[in-house]
């Protein structure tokens, strides 16, 4: 899973993606500070995976990954070029989600691209670009259908149709739907978004008392999409303490802790539909991440093309059964453990052995 993150220049981007992976992109005050995007590659956060690690002690316990991306920030005519746009915008065609960075933080010494704060105005900005590109690449699509039209073929009068309607859509600012020829001309604005106000350390102790925060909310909710409040500075701080310290300073700001990380990755998974099942074989337990709806020996295939290809049986059991039994083999013993087929639709929370021809 590729998540891009994204928004106007000066507004966090590189903090909360060092936050977020650790990963030291550089950070600086001025616009363009990143130009060739960063790649972090993150263990997820997984609390069931630490509660079987704790039960079945492996020698071995490996997380799944997301990977972020690190846009440079794009301005007003990046659809036409501007600040290297379009350079910029077909780095974010190549992901799988988008976190849209927006600044609410006052700083001084961090200038704001417009001169002055506003948040409604500023996501306005980058929507409006992903849009006008969306529309030149609808626009080219047209184009080569036109020309297909003469064919008399009723596939192209029906592409080009919904070619029509797309382009209404797009020119009325409105979000396309995720149908298959949306996701084959991958359209920007179709991509699954979460927007992450970016506050100070005194904002997000009272996330709802800043200034635009409400309608910037019922903004996005209009929209289909999520507000996450982070204060990427305080978590950029925090990132030498473990879990339990940091757990402690915000007991001490009187907020209920949950990383930016683990608030991330569980609006992507939802935004994406994903879940997570696990493996317990030998001396590695590990966790796997597969669409909604993934049939058993696809999710085999996750693990080793040929589980896939010689796929007989899954034997599952939750996670939730296993944490009270504390053992896979004591699981089938009790019977517990349930024998799947091909046609099984791998659940959140399954715990896995594969069966497979060699």
């Amino acid at each position: 899973m590729d998540i891009g993150i994204v928004g106007l220049p000066n507004v966090g981007k590189s903090t909360l993606f060092n936050a977020l992976t650790k990963a030291g992109a550089e950070v600086a005050n001025y616009p363009f500070c990143t130009i060739n995007p960063q790649v972090g590659v993150v263990p997820v956060p997984d609390r069931r995976l630490a509660k079987l690690g704790e039960i079945l002690q492996p020698e071995k316990l490996t997380q799944t990954t997301i990977q972020f991306i690190d846009i440079a920030g794009l301005v007003k005519g990046a659809s036409k070029g501007e600040g290297l746009g379009n350079q910029f915008l077909a780095h974010i065609r190549e992901v799988d989600a988008i976190c849209h960075v927006v600044r609410f933080f006052e700083s001084p010494n961090v200038v704001h691209v417009d001169g002055k704060l506003n948040p409604l105005a500023d996501v306005e900005i980058i929507e409006t670009e992903l849009a006008l590109k969306d529309l030149e690449t609808v626009e080219k699509r047209k184009e080569k259908t036109s020309k297909n039209l003469k064919t008399g073929k009723p596939e192209y009068k029906e592409e080009m149709a919904e070619l029509e309607e797309l382009a209404g859509l797009l020119a009325a600012g409105r979000k396309p739907p995720r149908t298959p020829l949306v996701m084959e001309l991958q359209l920007l604005t179709a991509k699954p978004c979460i927007y992450i106000a970016n506050m100070d350390e005194e904002q997000i102790q009272n996330p709802e008392s800043v200034p635009m925060y409400k309608e910037f909310v019922e903004y996005a909710r209009g929209n289909g999409n999520e507000v996450i409040p982070v204060s990427a500075d305080l978590e950029m701080g925090l990132l030498e303490l473990d879990e339990e310290e940091r757990a402690e300073y915000f007991a001490a700001l009187g907020i209920t802790y949950q990383s930016g990380l683990e608030r991330v990755v569980a609006r992507s998974y939802a935004l994406l539909d994903l879940i997570t099942f696990y493996t317990v074989k030998g001396p590695e337990t590990r966790a796997w991440t597969v669409k909604r709806g993934t049939k058993a020996p696809q999710a085999a295939g996750k693990i080793h093309s040929d589980m896939e290809e010689g796929f007989i049986k899954a034997e599952v059991v939750s996670f939730e059964k296993l944490v009270e039994i504390g053992s896979f083999a004591l699981a089938r013993d009790k019977g517990e453990v349930r024998v799947e087929g091909k046609d099984y639709e791998i659940q959140d929370g399954d715990v896995v052995l594969f069966r497979f021809k060699n």
